[in-house]
């Protein structure tokens, strides 16, 4: 009878268009979701998606195939330009990139959109945020005159023909112009199209957790653009799914083992009342979420993440003094084990969603396959 409501939920997610996520097919995780999981969920957050596909067979470089696109986080929607917010960043492995962290570790502040993409775009990606944002004005009546964006990036060039840099500034302001709240479209798609997690098809994910200090209710939420990990260390809800599923290895034209390469971003959102410190505290916790999925900062792997606070509006460009609002440290336990409970789940909501994708010389990376992946849960006991 359960196999047969499966096919039938499974059978409907089709017909909807619409993608599973880790909870539909049964999975328990610790902590309270907000309405949607989503990192949407902390008022004000919008999240757009640019996503490229073009083009199949072997590399022609400047031409295809293509695998790749932009993600837009805004953290205050429409006024992210003109209100930014107290932020912090952390790394686990920094063979990666995220531009402008030193102006967030300096000011304590996120300025304007947060962006990712694959890593050889980053650049135009960063000059298209500037380009948008003189496009925005500013605030000041002095008009708009310098900007360090914040453009994170993870490696594509299994799937995508990364040297043909086929994402354009066009692409960048389109991801911002998308950019909305509610539901957050997973899996392949925006900077997570071509990406590859614990040797499955990764991605876009996305997770949010409410937590009570105080009588008061505070939301936290991450979304995470996924392409590392080795096979064997995958690990949901405690169970060695990378042991049982070795099959399904990706198929490579490259002829070299690409196994634990690749990086993870991380966006933390959160509507309590922190200090760029503090956010920075959040940042640091998300590698016990990367762990328990799986992850262990390998050499190649560029793993950075960066926490901001919608809390305390209108007081970067102040011209006097201001008043903040500021959680003590001792309250904020609650919010980092929000952080590892949010970052597990959206790991693993960008495998649930993700589709088997061929690329570049028709290199080849499976979905996680969900019928086997329950009957292994099964098998550990962690669904019914």
């Amino acid at each position: 009878m359960k196999k047969i409501l499966l096919t039938i939920f499974i059978f409907t997610w089709l017909q909807a268009g619409t993608k599973p996520r880790a909870r539909d097919l049964g999975f328990h995780f610790d902590g309270i979701p907000g309405s949607l999981n989503a990192i949407t969920d902390v008022s004000g957050v919008q999240v757009g998606h640019t996503t490229l596909m073009e083009g199949e067979g072997k590399l022609v470089q400047g031409k295809g195939p293509i695998r790749t696109g932009v993600t837009a986080i805004l953290p205050r929607g429409d006024r992210s330009l003109d209100d930014p917010c107290f932020a912090g960043w952390s790394s686990l492995n920094g063979n990666g990139e995220m531009t402008g962290t030193t102006w967030v570790e300096e000011s304590g502040f996120a300025e304007g959109p947060i962006m990712i993409t694959n890593t050889h775009s980053v650049g135009i990606v960063r000059d298209a945020v500037i380009s948008w944002r003189a496009s925005q004005g500013s605030a000041d009546a002095s008009g708009y005159w310098w900007s360090l964006p914040i453009v994170a990036e993870t490696w594509d060039g299994f799937l995508n023909d990364i040297n043909g840099f086929h994402v354009k500034e066009k692409h960048a302001h389109e991801a911002i112009r998308n950019a909305k709240g509610g539901p957050v479209e997973e899996g392949c798609v925006g900077g997570g199209t071509g990406m590859v997690c614990h040797s499955f098809k990764g991605g876009i994910g996305t997770a949010s957790r409410v937590v009570t200090i105080k009588n008061q209710d505070y939301t936290l939420g991450v979304l995470v653009q996924a392409n590392y990990g080795d096979r064997k260390n995958l690990t949901i809800a405690g169970v060695p799914v990378g042991k049982e599923i070795t099959d399904l290895m990706p198929r490579d034209s490259y002829e070299k083992n690409h196994e634990g390469d690749g990086s993870i971003i991380v966006v933390i959102a959160t509507d309590a009342p922190l200090l760029a410190h503090q956010m920075k505290r959040l940042a640091r916790r998300v590698p016990m979420g990367v762990g328990k999925v799986g992850g262990y900062g390998h050499d190649g792997s560029g793993d950075i993440f960066i926490a901001f606070s919608t809390a305390n509006s209108n007081v970067a460009f102040s011209d006097g003094t201001v008043n903040v609002e500021m959680l003590p440290n001792g309250l904020m336990s609650p919010l980092f084990e929000a952080t590892v409970q949010a970052v597990e789940e959206a790991i693993v909501n960008t495998l649930v969603a993700a589709e088997t994708m061929e690329g570049i010389n028709n290199n080849k990376v499976w979905a996680l396959p969900h019928d086997r992946l329950i009957q292994i849960m099964k098998k550990y006991n962690r669904i019914n």
